[in-house]
């Protein structure tokens, strides 16, 4: 019992040693590429300096560090055991009848670890990192003043105004598909961001480029309110455009989605994009597991001459197939083609059934 927990600390730890320098190394390379992307983007802009740039790409850092983490998993397990059995430590392993299933099970565990590590523990903190990113590069690279937010006080927007100046509109959601907002008020500011005027009104809807607000009062310097049975606003928002746009889910944590896309269904906006990106973060800590059986498929049985060559296009070519089916999948899940549940949860289940079914292959033969 003593050398099955020596050799268990001993594997996991080869594991997690690999698994983190093969993690370091793919944040350097995004984390250089990031920034030169974002040099490239800010070389035209004004104001834009280098120093905010790089605060730019290392606020975006965690982001990426999630999506590469699984591709880190499996090259970092493919190393790992590449190494042991380079070393003949698997092979005195095997003939001591010890199954692949009892040397992979701490790999397996301590990847299950960093998975639930992952969803609980590090996302909030990107996803914290990554809507201040969101705001610099709206600031800095796109120079856009159209900015909404959705919270429990209701639907706020703000867009420009033909005077030049900006308005700030308030309004709780009352109808769908259409855009119909109920208890209306909006505040106009000039040029310099200063309060001009302001207008309260019954209902506005969102049509044809514009906002059609009626029954409304407007309060500027005088304390008497003039009355507008109904007047328009021109618009650039379109419905589409503020669905897309509502608090990107990378930008929220694991532990606040449910709760906004309770929100986001009671004030009549699609949430499909937010309940994907909660099932996808639910079946991480299982794609990660499921890494590891997928590496050691490639990793485990080399040939003395090209071992490594074969481990490395067979990797490769894993890391792709995983990356081409998620996408595809994750999109037809975004166009509800496919439930969610199912297309968050099919590349894990792809991998995990390649997985095991190749390592019931080359262990029984």
């Amino acid at each position: 019992m003593l050398l099955a927990k020596t050799l268990s600390a001993y594997i996991a730890r080869q594991f997690l040693t690999w698994f983190c320098g093969v993690y370091g190394a793919m944040l350097s390379i995004s984390f250089l590429l990031d920034y030169i992307e974002l040099l490239r983007r800010g070389a035209t802009r004004p104001g834009v300096t280098l120093s905010t740039l790089l605060e730019m790409a290392a606020l975006k850092l965690p982001h990426t560090a999630q999506e590469v983490m699984p591709f880190a998993v499996l090259f970092g397990t493919m190393l790992a055991f590449w190494r042991l059995t380079r070393s003949n430590e698997l092979i005195i392993a095997r003939a001591a009848g010890l199954s692949v299933w009892q040397f992979l099970t701490p790999a397996v565990l301590v990847a299950l670890f960093v998975g639930v590590l992952a969803i609980t523990v590090f996302n909030p903190i990107a996803a914290t990192m990554q809507a201040t990113y969101e705001q610099l590069e709206t600031e800095f690279l796109r120079q856009s003043g159209e900015q909404m937010a959705l919270s429990n006080s209701g639907l706020w927007l703000r867009q420009g105004d033909p005077g030049g100046g900006q308005v700030i509109i308030h309004g709780n959601r009352l109808a769908a598909p259409e855009l119909l907002l109920g208890e209306v008020t909006l505040f106009y500011l000039n040029g310099a961001h200063q309060f001009t005027s302001r207008i309260e009104a019954k209902s506005a809807e969102l049509s044809d480029g514009a906002w059609i607000i009626d029954g409304a009062q407007r309060w500027d310097n005088s304390e008497q309110p003039e009355t507008v049975a109904q007047m328009r606003l021109p618009t650039k928002f379109t419905t589409h455009r503020i669905e897309e746009s509502l608090a990107s889910p990378d930008t929220m944590s694991f532990w606040s989605l449910p709760g906004f896309i309770s929100l986001l269904e009671k004030s009549g906006f699609s949430a499909q994009r937010h309940r994907l990106q909660f099932n996808i973060l639910l079946a991480r800590p299982f794609l990660f597991g499921a890494m590891v059986l997928v590496a050691a498929t490639f990793s485990l049985r080399m040939q003395r001459r090209g071992g490594a060559t074969w481990m490395i296009i067979g990797g490769i070519a894993a890391g792709f197939i995983l990356y081409f089916v998620s996408n595809i999948v994750f999109a037809l899940g975004l166009s509800a083609k496919l439930p969610v549940p199912l297309a968050a949860w099919t590349p894990t289940g792809i991998a995990m059934i390649f997985g095991v079914s190749m390592l019931l292959h080359l262990e029984d033969g």
